[in-house]
């Protein structure tokens, strides 16, 4: 089987959309679209038909696109049972465990509340990758608009236990921002050292830090990591459990 092409889409100020294609099938999704012109765009570049629209939850800056692209294609709407009533042209609802099968690529549905009660994310995993919307980001992770801080560990839990092979396509450029407050959370990282070097040369010359990779973000990122030693001491609470720990790393985010 031919391995699955992926297209990164910038759109908006900061928000990337992805076209996932499967050569085997024709089948071509697009992740999260926010808007539908740069989508349409890369569809007849491409000379791909887009068949389905992947939604990770609700917010507008992930499916403002959906319904101009669905009236324009037909494609399907996949998006999470749980917040149906605010996915725009849902056809498909899935959730936790659901298998999903775009051609003959098929990907794992796992429920990563926090962010927003009802998100969720697409792993591919013959494809080791992962479309996780604002649920992880690369060295960051979303604002806790609607869930709690013990949900979104959880969320973020159930992420870091994939493999670390697994291409991590989050949907926004928050890479060196996030970087700076890594750094005050862990200043004696030599993975995080060398990370923001790259980042910022690769932001230096206009180039994306997305995706990034599953294993650099358990070495990197501070909300992953709010079960290690070195974390919890650098937001002063060396003694308490992770969801407690992440909670003040995530307040202290939002201040930054």
């Amino acid at each position: 089987m031919a391995p699955m092409q992926i297209e990164q889409i910038p759109v908006l100020s900061d928000n990337y959309v992805y076209l996932v294609h499967d050569p085997d099938s024709g089948a071509t999704a697009v992740v999260d679209p926010a808007v539908a012109e740069p989508v349409q765009d890369a569809l007849a570049r491409h000379g791909w038909t887009l068949t389905h629209i992947l939604n990770t939850h609700h917010h507008n800056d992930h499916t403002g696109g959906n319904l101009a692209l669905q009236k324009a294609t037909g494609a399907v709407v996949v998006g999470s049972r749980q917040d149906a009533q605010r996915i725009p042209g849902i056809t498909v609802k899935v959730g936790d465990g659901d298998s999903f099968l775009l051609g003959s690529k098929a990907a794992m549905v796992m429920d990563v509340p926090g962010h927003t009660v009802g998100h969720i994310a697409y792993w591919f995993p013959e494809s080791h990758a992962l479309f996780c919307g604002d649920t992880l980001f690369a060295m960051g992770c979303g604002r806790l608009f609607e869930g709690s801080a013990a949900q979104m560990w959880a969320s973020l839990s159930k992420i870091r236990s994939l493999p670390d092979d697994t291409a991590v396509y989050c949907a926004h450029e928050y890479t060196q921002s996030n970087a700076r407050f890594a750094r005050t959370v862990e200043r004696d990282n030599p993975d995080l050292t060398a990370r923001i070097a790259d980042i910022d040369a690769r932001r230096g010359r206009g180039l994306p830090t997305v995706p990034s990779s599953l294993g650099l973000e358990k070495k990197t990122n501070p909300f992953l990591r709010a079960d290690v030693d070195s974390v919890k001491r650098g937001v002063g609470l060396p003694d308490e459990d992770p969801p407690l720990v992440f909670a003040e790393i995530r307040r202290r985010k939002d201040a930054f």
